[in-house]
């Protein structure tokens, strides 16, 4: 577990006083896991939605059917419905989102090691795709990982 970015993630969050949540699929609750490693996390982090299913992605982060229909559950588009379907059900000024193949399988027709990851805000949504290497529970730190690089990188942008 990259400790480094944990922290990083806790001080930009909280130096700027803004809350986070996150929506999880292919990462099962590790980058919430990650997250709350380090003490501090309940100044800033709200919640953490583990939505494996296509019923939880709909239901409770409100992803259309449309999406999935069209891109899948394994998408940037999906991904960056389930940021902002997070950001609203929790009211986090940021919010992260990740779905993929953490394998060995294919999932939604994605090889494995493939991740999507969004983060929204108020300032919008920025949403990338992602390759990993390496067995499923490799492939999962990846993601949670640069989830929350994503989650440094932008909210560090905002000056």
């Amino acid at each position: 577990m990259d400790r480094e970015i944990i922290g990083k993630v806790h001080e930009v969050m909280r130096g700027k006083g803004l809350t986070l949540a996150a929506a999880e699929s292919c990462t099962g609750g590790m980058l919430g896991s990650m997250i709350t490693s380090l003490p501090g996390a309940s100044a800033f982090f709200k919640a953490s939605v583990v939505a494996y299913s296509a019923e939880i992605k709909l239901g409770v982060l409100g992803v259309s059917a449309k999406t999935i229909e069209s891109h899948g559950m394994v998408s940037e588009e999906c991904a960056a419905e389930m940021a902002r379907g997070v950001e609203k059900l929790t009211k986090a000024d940021v919010a992260v989102a990740i779905t993929g193949a953490a394998g060995p399988e294919p999932c939604g027709g994605r090889e494995p090691g493939i991740a999507y990851i969004a983060v929204s805000s108020g300032k919008g949504v920025v949403s990338r795709g992602f390759k990993f290497t390496g067995d499923r529970e490799s492939v999962k730190k990846q993601a949670a990982e640069k989830a929350l690089h994503l989650v440094y990188e932008t909210v560090s942008l905002w000056g």
